[in-house]
């Protein structure tokens, strides 16, 4: 199989194709305001109802995902919500989670756990989905986390967003923005964050 593949998640599309690498975010529950969100589903909900009377430019179409992606990006770093994963013992939890099985179901090129969501450069192999990677890294952590602070509840969105990386070109500017979103967003000497010689 070397084409690709569409499946619909809950909001999210998914994309995968064989021996593809991904740029993957996942966040906690609580990483974005309702009133922010909520907006951007509008803005998301107009572009869609102009794409339904005007086809839109494959510009269009690609200058409204990315600054949709952005517009995200840009409210996660401000750290909002609880930011469990500030705390070193929870953040080590998730970078734990993270390379168990780096090599023996994935490649894990770069990550990063910021105090309020996760970033992963992944490409797993042939015989794992990234749907089930992603559940697991979610699962484990979420488990350990709610042990130490003694709670429970639900600590990640239930969905995820991953893009397939088309080229080198996109492959290094993702690592990139993995290994440089501590500083962008203002964490000094953040000590969760890595790499791994491709």
């Amino acid at each position: 199989m070397n084409e690709i593949q569409k499946r619909q998640g809950a909001y999210l599309p998914h994309w995968t194709k064989e021996g593809g690498t991904y740029f993957v975010t996942f966040r906690t529950a609580d990483s974005l305001p309702v009133e922010a969100v909520n907006e951007l589903k509008s803005e998301a909900r107009l572009l869609k109802n102009k794409s339904d009377w005007v086809a839109l430019t494959p510009d269009e179409v690609a200058r409204a995902g990315r600054l949709n992606s952005e517009q995200y990006e840009r409210l996660l770093d401000n750290a909002f919500g609880a930011c469990v994963l500030r705390h070193a013992e929870c953040a080590k939890l998730v970078a734990d989670a993270l390379l168990y099985y780096a090599e023996s179901q994935y490649r894990l090129w770069a990550w990063c756990v910021m105090p309020n969501h996760v970033h992963a450069v992944v490409r797993p192999h042939a015989d794992v989905s990234l749907s089930a990677i992603v559940h697991g890294w979610k699962s484990v952590s979420s488990r350990r986390i709610g042990k130490v602070l003694g709670s429970g509840g639900v600590l990640w969105q239930a969905e995820y967003y991953d893009h397939l990386i088309r080229d080198e070109t996109e492959f290094q500017h993702f690592v990139r923005y993995t290994l440089k979103n501590p500083a962008t967003a203002g964490l000094i000497d953040w000590e969760w964050v890595g790499a791994f010689d491709p």
